[in-house]
């Protein structure tokens, strides 16, 4: 009952953070629109560079959407760890794309530093308000996902919640001084901000796809837990990674200490798999060998 009550209440902590992307990709995709329709209008290049941006960041948020669909359908012939990863991938190719649409801004604000274009920054102001209101509550609507697509996703979206607050600043400024520089200057620090953690994002993703040891686990810690459980005199051939960043994969050999007989295999097996599940290690494959038994996996080792 227990376990079912978890799983229940854990399907319905996805199922809300799906629908949470899914509004962030209807604000983000109704605003875009109005966002090329206001540059257009104010002919703030700042303004159609970042509808641009937003474009692609709709479709993200699209992939995203998907993605975290994909995640909850069950192991099956072709992939038999399940779905999980979809997300992971997601949140690798919107980083990507985040790096490469912020190098774009880049590209369009640097130049604009030296020459700045006469905008109409009343406008300005009132679209930078209604930039900050609609992707301020989308970011809320994310505040609390705690997958990497999530954490990717709700970058993205306040990367242009500070983007809007920089171009409200700068239009205001730019309104009662002239100083037309204001705005592309804030444009470039944010950025060179968003790069900083895309990058962040992107070594994650790598990390998963690259099978590393999780992040959250430590390795010598897990092996000194395993080797203090009586009737286990060593370990070897152990192989971990990550499917999600969550949730982890761990396939070892256990050497069983003298004395130890193969009805005592079961209990063993079970301590060792509650042990390593304290660290979010739910795929567990264990193989035991006798204390005199060979192993030519355990020679490979050296």
């Amino acid at each position: 009952m227990t376990f079912h009550s978890h799983h229940h209440g854990e399907k319905a902590h996805d199922k809300h953070e799906q629908s949470n992307i899914a509004i962030a990709f209807a604000l983000n995709a109704v605003f875009t629109i109005i966002e090329i329709i206001g540059g257009i209008l104010t002919n703030s290049i700042a303004i159609l560079s970042d509808a641009v941006h937003d474009l692609g960041d709709t479709f993200s948020l699209g992939f995203a959407w998907y993605a975290e669909g994909l995640a909850h359908r069950k192991p099956d012939s072709k992939f038999t760890y399940g779905y999980k990863r979809f997300p992971v991938l997601a949140a690798l190719v919107n980083s990507v794309f985040l790096l490469a649409a912020s190098v774009f801004v880049l590209s369009q604000a640097v130049p604009l530093l030296f020459t700045p274009e006469k905008v109409n920054e009343t406008g300005m102001i009132w679209l930078a308000l209604l930039g900050i209101l609609f992707n301020g509550a989308a970011v809320l609507k994310l505040r609390g996902g705690s997958s990497l697509n999530q954490r990717v996703v709700r970058l993205y979206l306040l990367e242009d919640t500070l983007g809007w607050m920089a171009v409200l600043v700068g239009a205001i400024i730019m309104k009662f001084t002239g100083f037309g520089w204001i705005d592309p200057l804030l444009g470039v620090l944010i950025a060179f901000y968003i790069i900083y953690n895309a990058l962040k994002n992107l070594k994650d993703a790598l990390r998963i796809f690259l099978q590393a040891f999780p992040d959250n686990a430590n390795r010598e810690e897990l092996e000194a837990s395993l080797l203090s459980i009586s009737g286990i005199e060593s370990l070897h051939d152990i192989r971990t990674w990550s499917i999600d960043g969550t949730t982890h994969v761990y396939t070892l050999h256990i050497v069983t200490s003298p004395g130890i007989r193969s009805g005592d295999y079961p209990l063993l097996k079970q301590k060792v798999r509650d042990r390593l599940a304290l660290s979010g290690f739910e795929y567990v494959t264990i193989e035991i060998d006798g204390y005199d038994e060979y192993c030519e996996l355990k020679n490979q080792e050296h």
